[in-house]
């Protein structure tokens, strides 16, 4: 989604996908209300991360001077508009009288509010007192902290020297985020993202810059291999074995999210260095000494060779 400065995603909620997002480039401010009555207002850079459980209304407006463009993640494929609910359809579709009572208006005031979906609305650049000046009546249910949000861009990342770096945000990391996970791969040019799987999640993808191949195992000899641009996306079911190799001469950078707020992946080459030397060799069919050339670690991303 891209959002021009004042620019606001309406108020709204999702009622079968939880809303993990990932900003890419601008700032954005965030509301959202607990099912405690409680209120929580952010604000978002890039590389931060935001999420929301199913359910819980929000908006999303742009600040600053420039576009945001942020990436949204559902941890469930079937997510549809049909499941997502905005305050303005929800409103305009009930009886006058009935949102006049509830919000305290007249008839009139009534009429004037949109009639059909806004789905998206345009204001003013808020500015960091503009949440103080529109406050709900019981200010102290407004909590300025960072519980939807984690700043995924500062943390230290997993470095593999020649090959590329991981930042990764699990429950573990950000507690909220209970049925996700996410990171960010960069891949050096030739480097591999070694072949693994991840046994508790499907795995989706959106490559914000560089080129990638990826084969996906899908057991019985099936294999897929596609090839990945800047824009492109790409999935991973459950236990599906893989790998991805940047195959551009520019740095590959991969969003990742996944359906499971405990981050999980078997490596092949933890795998096999976890074995006793006689089984890789019995299940391989190994030679005098072939078996000292495999990996006694694990790898996680091979620069190029």
């Amino acid at each position: 989604m891209r959002l021009q400065p004042g620019s606001m995603r309406e108020l709204h909620w999702h009622a079968n996908a939880a809303e993990w997002a990932y900003v890419i480039s601008g700032t954005v401010r965030t509301t959202i209300i607990h099912p405690d009555g409680h209120s929580y207002v952010d604000n978002f850079e890039p590389g931060d991360v935001w999420y929301f459980p199913k359910g819980y209304g929000h908006s999303i407006q742009a600040t600053g001077t420039e576009e945001c463009h942020f990436i949204l993640i559902f941890d469930n494929g079937n997510f549809s508009e049909d499941h997502t609910f905005s305050v303005t359809d929800f409103v305009s579709c009930m009886p006058p009288e009935i949102v006049a009572q509830n919000l305290g208006l007249t008839l009139e005031e009534v009429a004037a509010l949109p009639q059909k979906e806004a789905y998206f609305a345009a204001g003013v650049v808020p500015d960091e007192m503009s949440f103080v000046a529109q406050a709900r009546p019981d200010e102290k249910d407004i909590q300025l902290t960072s519980f939807h949000r984690y700043p995924l861009h500062a943390q230290q990342p997993r470095i593999v020297p020649g090959g590329g770096l991981q930042r990764l945000v699990s429950s573990k990391e950000f507690p909220i985020s209970s049925t996700m996970s996410g990171s960010i791969i960069e891949l050096q040019p030739g480097a591999l993202r070694e072949m693994h799987w991840h046994p508790n999640a499907d795995e989706w993808q959106y490559y914000i810059s560089g080129q990638a191949e990826m084969s996906v195992f899908l057991a019985e000899s099936t294999v897929v291999t596609e090839q990945f641009n800047a824009g492109d996306v790409g999935y991973v079911p459950m236990g599906a074995g893989h790998y991805i190799k940047n195959t551009g001469d520019t740095v590959c950078k991969i969003l990742i999210g996944f359906n499971s707020g405990t981050y999980q992946s078997i490596d092949l080459s933890e795998w096999l260095a976890g074995n006793p030397k006689d089984v890789v060799v019995t299940n391989f069919g190994l030679k005098d000494g072939e078996i000292e050339k495999f990996p006694t670690e694990k790898i996680f991303i091979q620069p190029k060779i």
